[in-house]
């Protein structure tokens, strides 16, 4: 069992639903009718931590962010 890791948020305002996220970490990112993310709900492991990371610094509006357990 892995031990959670973080979580995701979208900032919707800034998103223009580009669908790079979504490339990026299929895991827990998928795109609604319009090609906005949508992020499920459960949280990140460990493992994806780094998919991840490369997904927040694609993002080309900065609308992704990353919440790690440790505050970072």
């Amino acid at each position: 069992m892995s031990a959670d890791a973080g979580s995701l948020a979208v900032d919707r305002i800034a998103c223009d639903g580009r669908g790079l996220c979504s490339e990026l970490l299929p895991e827990r990112i998928s795109l609604d009718e319009w090609g906005y993310p949508i992020v499920g709900g459960e949280p990140l492991t460990a493992a994806l931590l780094g998919d991840a990371w490369r997904a927040v610094a694609a993002c080309p509006t900065l609308a992704l962010r990353l919440r790690t357990v440790n505050g970072g």
